[in-house]
């Protein structure tokens, strides 16, 4: 697992962009630092049951821990399961004898840049569990109505209730963490239309910042307000976005020198 070097969103291996912000995924190191009881000069990870050494597997890979995730999901109508999951996704454990070696946020290599900051949480805990709420009680409401049990009815609209509240919650905090990437990307942004004189092209962005020809796009339209930032297309079809106070700024002491 690795950070994204520009939202810090967790990468599976294997993973060639991130999937919330598009950038280009970091490579992966030849000998990754895992989290462990203990850590070994060369950055493997010692399990401090067995003795292992080397890197962690997924919590879920592991037959045992997915028989018991079906079962748990099988004997609780499913919201078992999808807490359980949620609880455990980000888990990595010894790949010799199980033990659970914790989250694997543990493991990201190397600090957050400090151009990066600290993001909202995603919120998918909360939306997974409110599905299941919602997918519960309609559950119940639906026992209720077949057995005629107005009290079993009753219940399962307040499950109904409190898991739409849980997964607008949670809803809200992925729009929360999406308007917090987006002005840290502006930010890398204005930065670059800086060291590049005022004008940038999506590949220019692109290519400056790591990110797919598509993010990027979405990036530059989102600043584009005809004021602060403006949009033109040259005689050969490019698109070119303009900063025009940093342009303003650079021009500033051309005309300062012209007037002395």
């Amino acid at each position: 697992m690795m950070p994204c070097r520009t939202c810090g969103e967790r990468l599976l291996a294997g993973e060639s962009r991130c999937p919330t912000c598009g950038s280009v995924a970091p490579a992966v190191p030849t000998d990754p630092i895992v989290a462990s009881g203990g850590s070994t000069a060369q950055g493997l990870a010692q399990c401090p049951r067995c003795g292992y050494r080397g890197q962690g597997t997924a919590y879920f890979s592991r037959a045992g821990n997915l028989a018991l995730l079906v079962g748990v999901g099988v004997f609780t109508y499913a919201l078992g399961g999808i807490v359980y999951w949620a609880a455990r996704r980000n888990h990595i454990v010894c790949p010799r004898c199980g033990l659970n070696w914790g989250k694997t946020q543990q493991l990201l290599a190397g600090p957050r840049s400090a151009e990066v900051p600290a993001l909202p949480s995603e919120g998918l805990k909360r939306r997974i569990a409110g599905a299941g709420g919602v997918l519960f009680g309609a559950f119940m409401i639906m026992m209720g109505i077949v057995e005629f049990a107005p009290p079993v009815a009753v219940v399962g609209s307040l499950f109904g209730a409190s898991g739409s509240a849980l997964f607008f919650w949670g809803w809200k905090s992925l729009q929360d963490r999406r308007q917090a990437l987006t002005a840290a990307l502006q930010r890398q942004v204005l930065r670059l239309a800086q060291r590049q004189g005022g004008t940038l092209t999506v590949s220019e962005v692109a290519a400056g910042l790591q990110l797919a020809l598509p993010a990027a796009e979405r990036v530059l339209d989102s600043m584009d307000d005809g004021l602060r930032v403006r949009s033109d297309v040259t005689d050969e079809g490019v698109v070119v976005y303009e900063f025009p106070e940093v342009l303003l700024r650079r021009r500033l002491p051309d005309a300062d020198a012209a007037g002395a």
